[in-house]
């Protein structure tokens, strides 16, 4: 399998997978060191590497996009954001909490694939077994397969349309930029179907407090005061946390 342009994202992925990769196989990570400075080129191949600089600057400014389309990172989100709704509570958790617990949820998930960076590129290139290209393309194979094997066939095939290209053969004749739009329209459709799935206990709790209140005469009274107290005792019964983020992640298996 050969690409002829490697997309922006390879190279967040390369730097994410090797950070995290020594991270967890605790061994040290050399950092280079940069310097900036005015004056003449004596060569040709010093504005290419001024080109360089400007263009890594550039890829690190969008990383966090980058790490939002490519990674597991929509759909966890998502999925607390309906949590936090369903039960009520408006700032429980706060914002700071939910994407931090969905990043480190992203950083387990998709470990696996980051350690496949490490071992069939960085590592390689590290060592001087492979070129910066083959290290770029072998970098870009496990996300490829990684989206791949969460996108629906619905939006892959929707997004082949809208570019007009040929029928592909195969799913490594799909581009990159392609499956990459495709795999977050399906993240959306997983996270709604999982948030929905959460409203519904809790809906229900709310159409009952609602009932009793209403039978009381006390239409005055709302209904969220009363039913909060209880849908938070119902979610700590049944060990919501655990239940939502063990669903979470056994949906990307």
């Amino acid at each position: 399998m050969r690409f002829n342009k490697i997309p922006l994202v390879a190279v967040l992925v390369c730097l994410a997978g090797l950070f995290f990769a020594s991270a967890v196989m605790a061994e040290p990570l050399s950092v280079p060191t940069v310097s900036v400075g005015l004056g003449k080129v004596s060569k040709p191949g010093d504005v290419a590497t001024v080109l360089q600089v400007f263009l890594m600057i550039t890829i690190l400014s969008v990383a966090p996009g980058l790490l939002i389309m490519t990674t597991s990172f929509t759909r966890v989100v998502v999925v607390l954001s309906f949590l936090r709704s369903a039960i009520g509570t408006q700032q429980a958790p706060s914002n700071q909490i939910v994407i931090s617990m969905a990043l480190f949820l992203t950083f387990y998930i998709m470990s696996p694939v980051w350690q496949q960076i490490n071992t069939g590129a960085y590592q390689p290139y590290k060592t001087g077994q492979i070129t910066q290209e083959q290290a770029l393309e072998k970098a870009v194979f496990p996300i490829r397969k990684f989206m791949l094997s969460q996108v629906r066939e619905k939006d892959l095939a929707l997004f082949l349309s809208l570019s007009k290209m040929p029928r592909p053969k195969s799913a490594n004749d799909i581009p990159t930029l392609t499956i990459i739009p495709a795999f977050m329209i399906s993240e959306l459709q997983t996270a709604f179907q999982i948030g929905f799935l959460i409203y519904i206990p809790f809906l229900v709790v709310d159409m009952v407090v609602a009932s009793v209140l209403m039978s009381m005469g006390m239409m005055m009274l709302p209904p969220v005061m009363i039913s909060l107290p209880f849908k938070i005792l119902l979610f700590i019964l049944v060990d919501g946390w655990s239940l939502v983020i063990g669903s979470i992640v056994k949906s990307f298996g």
